[in-house]
């Protein structure tokens, strides 16, 4: 009895060690756990913490931006200083190059005048001194005005001898003053205003004549460095707006059928494996390789127009097909074997099977991989320094071979300009509009991504 006691003892003391280690053990585990989830929700706090900060230093930065001052004039057109010819009318036999050869030569006529008079001679009726100062004068619009005025002649030639209410921009040291961003206790050797153009700016403002209003020159314009308050983001956004278009109608296109061939008709041999390989190798290749090859390939031997579209446009191509193939065959490989097998058992072939079943249950997700991928195209600046595309462009692109920039570009510009007190606002501004577009083509590709997959 004593042995069988001791042995039972002995039994029972090694079950509560057994019992205790596997206590401890749970403890540990779950205590590991717990560790692990608090650590990932540290990480995931401070990363969303990151963003916001992110996101609220260039909205807080850049919505100023969107709002710039401008002085309410009212300009004479006064015919003794307009003085042109009648705008040309096409005569009936006329041809359409020579009334374009008249017309190009009544708008230089035009462009003659010295619209920097009606502007001043507006400045007198509102500045009562401003007949003893004429120099200081010509620092309240920004330069870039007379050629909205002339563009208004140009529109509309009755306006001569009218008196026309009209918004001008101010120039952009005053937008500067008036928004905060300079400090006013410097002294005058170190002011970019002269005393009397900031006493003029105070008043006019007190009086409402200056006032902060939505710039739409931002959106209309195209760059400028004559007047910098005019700059804006047309010719940058048009510039996009092409490559955006070459992308979707290449590398869309080419990266579908691509992925489907290797997905579904391909045999698979070493060739294949090589391919495979190599496209996602392609994949995490830098962007900048891409700008040397279009700048060797397709200016250098396609001699290709710098700086145009076109070219970034091919550029961003290659860098986006390797994306497009990738996505497009993980979806396709997502599709359950047994719709292939249940399109070939009713007698489908192979064709038909991939183009009639397969396809378009993989559309959703095709569309999220090609849209991602162009939005991605659409942020990328590297490769479109090296075309060229950081050139300065001061028109709205017409066609994808005329010279333009990119509005990732056109950020760097605007970033290393000289008036940092102006352009920090814009380049924010300019980057609040690139996120708006790529939030869009993001969100559309969610869009389109439930749509087919109620659909189907």
């Amino acid at each position: 009895m004593t042995t069988e006691v001791k042995n039972l003892k002995a039994k029972e003391t090694t079950r509560s060690k057994v019992q205790q280690q596997v206590v401890d053990s749970l403890k540990k585990r779950h205590r590991q756990e717990k560790l692990f989830r608090n650590a990932g929700i540290t990480a995931v706090s401070i990363s969303l913490m990151l963003v916001v900060l992110l996101f609220l230093n260039i909205f807080s930065k850049g919505l100023p931006a969107f709002w710039q001052h401008a002085i309410k004039l009212d300009i004479y057109f006064d015919p003794a200083i307009v003085k042109i010819a009648e705008k040309p009318v096409q005569l009936a036999d006329e041809s359409d190059n020579e009334f374009r050869q008249r017309d190009l030569e009544w708008r230089s006529s035009v462009g003659m005048v010295n619209f920097n008079r009606l502007i001043v001679a507006g400045l007198e009726k509102v500045i009562p001194d401003a007949s003893q100062h004429r120099r200081d004068l010509q620092r309240i619009v920004t330069s870039g005005e007379r050629f909205a005025i002339r563009d208004l002649v140009i529109a509309d030639p009755s306006i001569i001898g009218t008196t026309q209410s009209l918004f001008l921009l101010t120039d952009a040291n005053i937008d500067v003053w008036l928004k905060g961003n300079i400090d006013r206790t410097l002294s005058d050797a170190q002011q970019q205003l002269s005393p009397k153009v900031r006493e003029w700016v105070e008043m006019l403002k007190e009086q409402g004549v200056i006032q902060n209003r939505f710039s739409f020159a931002l959106f209309m314009n195209a760059d400028s460095r004559s007047s910098l308050a005019s700059a804006g983001l047309a010719g940058a956004f048009m510039g996009s707006l092409y490559m955006m278009l070459v992308v979707i109608v290449l590398a869309v296109p080419m990266g579908v059928a691509a992925a489907v061939y290797l997905e579904e008709f391909a045999p698979k041999n070493k060739i294949t494996d090589i391919v495979e390989v190599n496209i996602n190798n392609l994949a995490a290749v830098p962007s900048i390789v891409f700008g040397l090859l279009g700048a060797s390939i397709f200016i250098g031997w396609f001699n290709l127009p710098i700086s145009a579209p076109v070219v970034g446009g091919l550029v961003l191509t290659l860098m986006t097909l390797p994306t497009v193939i990738i996505a497009t065959r993980s979806t396709l490989k997502a599709i359950p074997p047994s719709i292939r097998q249940a399109a070939l058992g009713l007698g489908a072939s192979k064709s038909q099977a991939v183009f009639h079943h397969v396809l378009p249950l993989a559309i959703p997700g095709i569309l999220t991989g090609s849209i991602i991928g162009v939005a991605q195209a659409l942020g990328e600046s590297a490769p479109l320094l090296l075309i060229g595309m950081k050139s300065f462009v001061a028109s709205i692109p017409s066609s994808a071979m005329e010279q333009s920039t990119a509005l990732p570009v056109q950020i760097y510009l605007w970033q290393g300009n000289e008036l940092r007190n102006f352009f920090e606002a814009r380049t924010s501004a300019a980057i609040i509009v690139l996120l708006a577009l790529m939030l869009s083509l993001n969100s559309l590709a969610i869009w389109l991504r439930k749509r087919y997959e109620v659909r189907w």
